[in-house]
């Protein structure tokens, strides 16, 4: 299982690009905002999902875990193969797609390109409990904080956010929704916030 690639590109195709490591070139399929900001001959890190079948094995890079773990929840939805999987991931940032999912926003998924409203429907019926319960299912009271900000920091670490990245979103998101807003309100919030501050996809 390869998880990561830290190495040289070698080459960049339509959607894929060799990163050389070690003197062994491996091809990694990408988001087209990776394949833009690589640059010959430059090093890049890329966080890679393995997928090995009897008919396939490939590479799918991300930049960020947040972008891996989230492909990897959308595979488990029925009829979501890796290319499906990617165009989602690679669409937006991944707080604003967890958020659409959270609000069982349809219009998100449907305005990516080979996403219909009845594969919408199913990664929305599919995931929305898994996103929502992935964030409640590690609440932690973090030292130094209030439990209601902690339990956000540790929804969204869970999420796959770093400790840095949840603090500041949690601060900003429990100011947003207000001390009285439900745990689900405040993730939503710092998921929005997360989502304005990520660089989009180009």
């Amino acid at each position: 299982m390869i998880a990561s690639l830290d190495g040289t590109v070698a080459a960049i195709a339509l959607d894929s690009l060799v990163v050389e490591v070690g003197g062994v070139g491996y091809r990694v399929f990408a988001a087209p905002s990776v394949l833009t900001a690589a640059v010959p001959g430059g090093r890049l890190k890329l966080f890679t999902h393995h997928v090995v079948r009897e008919d396939l094995q490939a590479l799918y890079g991300f930049r960020t875990v947040e972008e891996l773990g989230f492909f990897g929840l959308l595979l488990t939805v029925t009829g979501v193969g890796p290319k499906v999987a990617m165009a989602i991931v690679g669409s937006r940032p991944t707080a604003e797609l967890q958020l659409a999912i959270m609000q069982q926003d349809q219009a998100v998924l449907v305005s990516i390109p080979g996403i219909g409203k009845r594969l919408a429907e199913r990664v929305i019926f599919e995931l929305k409990e898994k996103v929502a319960a992935a964030g409640v299912a590690a609440l932690v009271t973090v030292a130094g904080q209030p439990p209601a900000e902690g339990d956000v920091v540790g929804a969204l670490q869970a999420l796959g956010y770093s400790l840095p990245e949840a603090r500041e979103a949690a601060r900003v998101g429990l100011g947003m929704a207000g001390a009285g807003a439900s745990l689900e309100d405040r993730v939503k919030m710092a998921l929005r916030m997360l989502a304005r501050d990520e660089p989009a996809p180009r």
